[in-house]
């Protein structure tokens, strides 16, 4: 039916709208308890599943962060027991650098102690022995004074007496001078066991300070292996700081190869063809990319047989004859390819004159103008970039393995995150949904206030009603 068939029920549309509004209120009276029921039961389904993801997506959230948290301190143990092991590999080395001197610093202060001993033994200071004289003269003083034979052995004793003294302080001076000259030689000794001294005293020194690391290793050790929090939140920031570190010095290797890419790109399109294409890309871009590649695979496999790096157990876990094998084999194939590139990097330079040349020729230019009496430093510069850069390249082994594992944690971070936040957002949804039903079931009741406040007034009545009849009951019985 139409619009205007269904205003044409009676003569007046304005009639026929107030009928056809009043039948609906009537209608819509009659449906209010069915209608009430299905928006309650439809918003509250809408709102049960959206709380019942939201608990989903905390437990999901829970579980994720149970695992980095497990990710984290594994990670933590193994970088914390590398350290604490190289610590101990320091301390074993410093023990027995000084443990393998120690004989000959023994020996060097025993001879040099015995040597000080022997010249403070010769350097003893001996009293001289008291003179006979005394006696003598004491004798001689008893015999009678006026005795002429008494005075004459009293002069000859002055005399002889005045020559012994002046033989004995000779005697003591000689004495002396060799005193100090036994005690001059001392001074080397003591400068020798004061140097070693030192030295001992630098080694107990340096074990001191590393046993103090290894302690303080050892404490944030087993921090780590307790999982408790301040270790969890250390580890935590320690690998954002370190994902973003990586990743930046990755950004400035990206740029060293596109470097590389530039130096070899336009001479290996003359050596595989620059009219090849494999897809869409040209034959000698995707050569070069190969050459980059492989220069970088032979780095980090490098790094992992010189056990810089431990991105592959495999390397790490062979044997050492093997190990060193490797090492050679990768070294050789880098230094191999490097010198391929620096031979390409002289070709590029070539084709670039040869270029300048045919063009100036073309353009009806001398050929002899275009000659550089420096164009050598140029030349040298390109061989040494690319004979350089991938040995550089190597090195992007230890940020990459680093950033690897820094960012499993950022990425268990940030999948918390989101997590989070879509569990507060369907929680949100949930309990928008549940008054989202109570505001549609007020909005259906609007049109109906006429009919509802009549049944709240027949309700009311009735009830006085009830009220009045209980009230006369009482009152009779």
């Amino acid at each position: 039916m139409s619009i205007a068939a269904i205003l044409g029920i009676t003569p007046w549309p304005t009639l026929s709208v107030l009928i056809l509004f009043v039948l609906a209120v009537f209608v819509l009276f009659f449906a209010r308890d069915t209608a009430h029921q299905a928006i309650r039961t439809a918003t509250s389904a809408i709102a049960r599943g959206l709380r019942l993801a939201s608990h989903s997506t905390t437990h999901l959230e829970a579980r994720l962060a149970a695992r980095n948290r497990d990710v984290l301190l594994a990670a933590g143990r193994e970088a914390k027991e590398r350290i604490i092991e190289r610590e101990f590999e320091r301390v074993a080395e410093s023990v027995r650098k000084d443990l393998t001197n120690y004989p000959t610093l023994h020996r060097a202060l025993s001879e040099s102690i015995r040597r000080i001993e022997e010249n403070h033994q010769n350097a003893v200071d001996v009293p001289p022995e008291a003179p006979g004289w005394i006696r003598a003269v004491d004798a001689v003083a008893q015999m009678e004074g006026r005795n002429n034979g008494a005075a004459n052995i009293l002069a000859d004793i002055h005399k002889s007496l005045v020559k012994a003294h002046k033989e004995a302080m000779d005697e003591y001076r000689d004495a002396s001078a060799e005193r100090h000259a036994l005690l001059h030689k001392m001074m080397p000794e003591w400068r020798a066991i004061k140097d070693v001294l030192e030295r001992v005293y630098a080694s107990v020194e340096s074990l001191l300070k590393r046993s103090v690391a290894i302690d303080r290793h050892m404490q944030e050790y087993q921090d780590i292996v307790r999982g408790h929090d301040h270790a969890v939140s250390t580890l935590s920031s320690s690998s954002v700081v370190q994902f973003f570190v990586s990743g930046l010095v990755l950004l400035i290797a990206i740029g060293g190869a596109a470097i590389n890419f530039s130096l070899i790109a336009r001479p290996m399109s003359e050596m595989v063809g620059g009219t090849s294409y494999i897809g869409s890309f040209r034959t000698a871009d995707i050569a070069a990319l190969v050459i980059i590649m492989v220069e970088i695979s032979m780095g980090l496999f490098l790094m992992e047989s010189l056990r810089i790096t431990r991105l592959f157990p495999v390397i790490a876990a062979l044997p050492d004859k093997m190990r060193v094998r490797m090492i050679w084999i990768t070294f050789c194939l880098l230094t191999l390819l490097a010198s391929v590139e620096a031979g390409l990097a002289y070709m590029r330079e070539v084709l670039l004159q040869d270029e300048l040349a045919t063009g100036a020729l073309l353009r009806g230019e001398g050929a002899g103008e275009l000659k550089n009496e420096y164009l050598w430093i140029t030349t040298a510069a390109q061989m040494g970039m690319g004979f350089i850069l991938p040995f550089a390249l190597t090195f992007v082994a230890i940020p990459f393995e680093t950033f690897v594992h820094s960012s499993r944690t950022v990425l268990g971070i940030c999948g918390i995150g989101l997590l989070r936040a879509g569990a507060l957002v369907l929680r949100v949804l949930s309990n928008a949904f549940h008054h989202t039903g109570k505001l549609l079931e007020r909005i259906y009741d609007l049109p109906l206030f006429v009919p509802l406040w009549l049944e709240a007034r027949a309700k009311a009545a009735r009830a006085d009603h009830s009220r009045e009849v209980g009230e006369v009951q009482e009152a009779q019985t």
